[in-house]
């Protein structure tokens, strides 16, 4: 493995991720990214990958790519038609905020309200905490935490709404309450209150499993909620020490061989899962910002560089002129194993082009 990774150079990251962002706007205009008419994560996780790009190049034809989608979506007054019942539709809000700063334009804020508005409406567990969806009553999701919690800070830090902080404190508290397993120190990804689910446990209330890529949501939100608090103490040292134990349980599962990670996180040795790579490139992705923020040590770096030379070596087919990242779960409920494994891959689907994209840049500043 040592080879490989002495191969990517420091440059190599950026590259990939400028592939990969080409690759997409080669394919889809902005305003037909999949699903079309559609003001949701798919398109957000992307766009925030691809706003890392921009950050890290200059070029602007990132940011007027990112803006074509939210013009195109978002009227001059402000005005935006998204699922108010949801999480999922509140986490391209995050791009708001630096569309603002750039344009000035007030209805990129007035969008930011409403979508803020819809969070009082979204249905709650008994101890307050966010439905996924409508349709999955008294349900939290792993998933949940990076959807709303970046919004919900960045909303608070723009607007003054000390609460909101609190509220993303507790939602995380009660994940890590309800969802965290003693034995791997991994957490499951869905818990039903009510325990009526067909996957949930009928002692706790959750699903069985520990599918990969919402435990990589949970780890990718912590650290972007840490980003957007900053300095300022208001009770995140918890997210700190969720971290210093979490990804420890998340490397132990590291597959040897490729460096990645499977569908379903610990259990590699059955026949039936297979490595997937958006998981394993959200995972790359918080374990480098840990790194280098200081959240854990330096000995976490040879992780960080089998995982995104297994990336590209078992997961990208690349050349001058085209990107394909392959090996990406498409969208997945909360479920039980034969569920899990039994999901189809796709080739260059959003979930995974915007993990890529923001493991790319995050090991790009580790390089650096």
């Amino acid at each position: 493995m040592g080879n490989t990774t002495d191969k990517i150079r420091t440059e190599t990251p950026l590259v990939m991720a400028e592939k990969a962002c080409q690759a997409l706007m080669n394919t889809f205009r902005a305003e037909d990214l999949p699903p079309v008419n559609w003001f949701h994560y798919h398109q957000g996780v992307f766009l925030y990958g691809m706003y890392r790009v921009w950050e890290a190049t200059g070029k602007e034809e990132y940011f007027n790519y990112i803006q074509a989608y939210y013009d195109h979506l978002i009227d001059d007054e402000g005005n935006v038609v998204f699922e108010r019942d949801q999480l999922d539709s509140i986490m391209p809000g995050i791009l708001l905020f630096p569309l603002y700063e750039k344009t000035k334009n007030p209805k990129y804020l007035i969008a930011a309200k409403k979508l803020r508005s819809a969070l009082d409406t979204i249905n709650r567990t008994t101890e307050n905490g966010f439905w996924h969806k409508e349709k999955y009553p008294y349900q939290m999701w792993l998933d949940g935490l990076f959807m709303g919690g970046p919004f919900m800070l960045m909303y608070s830090n723009h607007f003054q709404e000390e609460e909101l902080v609190q509220h993303v404190l507790l939602q995380e508290k009660l994940m890590r309450k309800h969802m965290t397993d003693l034995k791997t120190g991994l957490l499951f990804h869905a818990w039903d209150e009510k325990k009526v689910q067909p996957w949930s446990d009928p002692e706790t209330g959750c699903s069985p499993d520990f599918w990969g890529r919402s435990v990589g949501w949970y780890g990718a939100a912590l650290i972007d909620l840490l980003e957007v608090l900053g300095e300022k103490k208001r009770g995140q040292e918890e997210w700190i020490q969720s971290l210093q134990s979490f990804i420890p349980a998340i490397v132990k599962f590291q597959d040897e061989q490729s460096g990645l990670w499977y569908n379903v996180v610990d259990k590699g040795n059955r026949p039936d899962n297979w490595l997937e790579s958006s998981c394993s490139a959200l995972f790359l992705y918080f374990i480098a910002k840990a790194i280098k923020h200081g959240i854990i040590d330096e000995s976490y770096r040879e992780v960080c560089d089998k995982a995104y030379a297994g990336l590209l070596e078992h997961m990208t087919e690349s050349d001058d002129s085209s990107f394909t990242l392959k090996g990406i779960v498409i969208g997945t409920s909360a479920g039980t194993y034969d569920y899990y494994v039994s999901r189809p891959t796709s080739e260059n689907d959003l979930h995974g082009m915007g993990a890529f994209l923001l493991a790319s840049m995050a090991y790009y500043d580790l390089l650096k």
